[in-house]
């Protein structure tokens, strides 16, 4: 059966397209055509008008619902952050363990081999945020768990998470090469954050072979005009960078900036948490943002779809390209190559919504979910 999405506003590659029907087999997207040329025997199926745009990744989110997988990594946790997000039209997500004790990261990959048998097709992975960060940008992570990495204990890890570590967040200046370079052997995402990196050792390990770098302007060094600092290394090497468009975290004028340098290479992350009252991450929300009990500024209270809204709203960057860096450039990170764009061949992870970013609807793997929030 082939099912025809139409009547819709399409999103995709940059552009909005009106008069276009997308055609769907399976989980697949088998064609894009004129909405007057749907076959006759296609399921009709309109959207009223809406937005159809790629399906949302998030490549850092450390829990949601009450339930804060990166303090108390359950399958549980897991479960709630995958249906949480399917139901704001997202797709693909790396559910994030911060810097903690070995037994919590252990458990935390435990659960995540478990609950990959089990999901429905969004939660692609872990990222480790931690713990081999530089202790002079922690952030919110706690300084007693921070360490430098060993290679033995880096490849117990991956070696135990058999594939399901997709990528991780260090201090590269502080790390011996054999720990980059087995990371980098073994394909998972390296990327740099809570950093302190001069701009020469920036120059020396972005794209060499760092690939990312994690949350720009928050947990590194800011610019100065006699120490240039690690940001301007990252707006001439362009590796995929992440950014918080909240405007806590980040200043929507230096959103702005750093789309400017950085183009096609920065993506969009939610960075987002859950109230916790236990473990080492006790969040609280205080008004429109989480703070540690100490005050200092944790994780955000981000949906993708916010993000993009205030990318549009507040940024002045233009919706289709505010839905590529929340979807073409992170799929383009994770080497997820059939994701991000709605193109014949390409998967049928999508989301519907309206001009008011409402989502409407989600489709995962050519399947329509109901929305649940």
């Amino acid at each position: 059966m082939i099912t025809a999405l139409h009547n819709l506003k399409l999103i995709s590659g940059g552009q909005i397209t009106d008069g276009k029907a997308v055609l769907i087999s399976g989980s697949q997207i088998i064609d894009v055509i004129a909405d007057n040329a749907i076959p006759q025997d296609a399921e009709k199926i309109s959207l009223e008008g809406a937005y159809l745009a790629p399906g949302l990744i998030d490549l850092q989110i450390y829990g949601s619902g009450g339930q804060l997988f990166a303090g108390i990594p359950t399958v549980e946790a897991l479960e709630q952050l995958e249906n949480d997000l399917l139901s704001q039209g997202t797709t693909g997500v790396f559910a994030t363990l911060g810097t903690n004790t070995n037994d919590i990261v252990e458990k935390g990959i435990e659960a995540a081999k478990i609950y990959r048998t089990k999901s429905k097709g969004a939660f692609w992975g872990l990222h480790l945020e931690g713990p081999y960060l530089n202790p002079a940008k922690r952030g919110a992570h706690p300084e007693k768990f921070i360490k430098k990495a060993t290679l033995a204990e880096v490849k117990s890890w991956v070696e135990r998470a058999d594939g399901v570590i997709k990528m991780i967040t260090i201090a590269p200046e502080l790390q011996d090469q054999e720990v980059i370079d087995y990371l980098y052997s073994q394909g998972i995402i390296i990327s740099s954050g809570h950093s302190n990196a001069t701009y020469a050792q920036g120059k020396a390990f972005l794209n060499k072979p760092v690939q990312a770098v994690t949350h720009l302007f928050n947990a590194m060094p800011q610019m100065h005009h006699r120490e240039p600092g690690y940001i301007p290394a990252i707006f001439e090497e362009r590796p995929y960078t992440s950014i918080v468009a909240d405007g806590i975290h980040v200043d929507f004028a230096m959103v702005r900036l750093a789309k400017r340098e950085l183009g096609d290479k920065l993506f969009l992350i939610t960075d987002a948490v859950t109230s916790a009252t236990e473990g080492a991450y006790q969040h609280e929300l205080r008004g429109d943002r989480y703070t540690m009990p100490d005050g200092t500024l944790s994780g955000s209270c981000l949906t993708m779809l916010k993000a993009v809204e205030n990318c549009v709203k507040l940024v002045g960057i233009d919706l289709a390209e505010a839905v590529n860096m929340a979807s073409l450039y992170p799929a383009e990170l994770a080497k997820q190559t059939s994701k991000g764009k709605i193109e014949k061949g390409f998967d049928a992870d999508l989301v519907i919504f309206n001009t008011e970013f409402e989502v409407k609807s989600t489709i995962l793997n050519g399947d329509f979910l109901t929305k649940t929030t």
